[in-house]
């Protein structure tokens, strides 16, 4: 409740309708500000159906506040959805800033935040997921994921397999009554929830990952004698070819000086 704006709070008010992912929770919500508005229910399940009906309102002129249950709207829930289609249609979306789980929890982890990748809720198959685990596994970025209670130990323990044991923090029931944070590793972090039953929505904070280049093939010698053909100094075609091959430049100066090669 605190979270509520000044802006949010009007917004409700001034709406001809309110579009809900939960009515009972909104209605909550209502009642503790003393607003009195017409609730509709949109959800994920929903979506398909009652699309359209908001589109007509919206068409008619009325204007309409979505709210999401548990979250912002438009960040893994339907009103990514009708965003979509208002913004086809041509209807103005106004946005209304607030609580977001994702972005609190990476102010609070510590973690780098430029860049950072949002990835949402990861697959609920264990297959697709370590598919997406493994396309997403070089992102140089802080990588941001929503789960849920009863996936979280067993999508540890993808994430530690796939990515290795990253540091991380883990963050729960964000922007609520019962927030919390634990930091540590991927391995230190699915040992916490073993001992202590996971409860509430989660938002896992991960470190994003650095892709490690492949040393070129073929014999270095042979490609400090190419740059020395091409009028490269002996000195210079060493440095160069040292970082490319990932070796000490003695290293190449004494087998060239053991096989007589002069600078041209």
């Amino acid at each position: 409740m605190e979270d509520m704006t000044p802006r949010a709070l009007r917004m409700l008010r001034e709406a001809n309708l309110i579009a809900a992912e939960d009515t009972r929770h909104t209605r909550q919500l209502l009642n503790h500000f003393d607003i009195h508005g017409t609730l509709l229910s949109y959800h994920e399940h929903n979506k398909e159906k009652m699309g359209p009906v908001l589109l007509e309102h919206l068409k008619e002129g009325k204007n309409i506040a979505l709210v999401s249950d548990a979250g912002f709207p438009g960040i893994s829930d339907p009103g990514e959805h009708i965003a979509q289609t208002c913004i086809a249609e041509g209807i103005p979306v106004v946005p209304v800033p607030g609580a977001n789980a994702a972005l609190t929890a990476l102010v609070a982890s510590g973690l780098s935040s430029t860049p950072f990748f949002f990835g949402g809720f990861l697959p609920k198959s264990r297959k697709n997921r370590r598919e997406k685990l493994a396309e997403w596994k070089d992102i140089p970025a802080t990588i941001i994921l929503y789960e849920a209670p009863h996936r979280i130990i067993e999508v540890l323990s993808d994430i530690e397999d796939a990515w290795g044991d990253r540091t991380m923090t883990m963050a729960r029931e964000l922007t609520k009554l019962h927030e919390e944070f634990f930091r540590g590793t991927v391995s230190t972090c699915r040992a916490h929830l073993l001992e202590q039953a996971p409860r509430g929505e989660f938002v896992l904070v991960i470190a994003g990952g650095t892709k490690v280049e492949e040393a070129p093939t073929g014999d270095p010698l042979d490609a400090v004698r190419r740059l020395m053909a091409d009028g490269v100094g002996k000195k210079e075609a060493l440095q160069q070819i040292a970082k490319v091959y990932k070796l000490p430049k003695r290293e190449l100066y004494n087998r060239l000086v053991k096989e007589g090669v002069e600078d041209e």
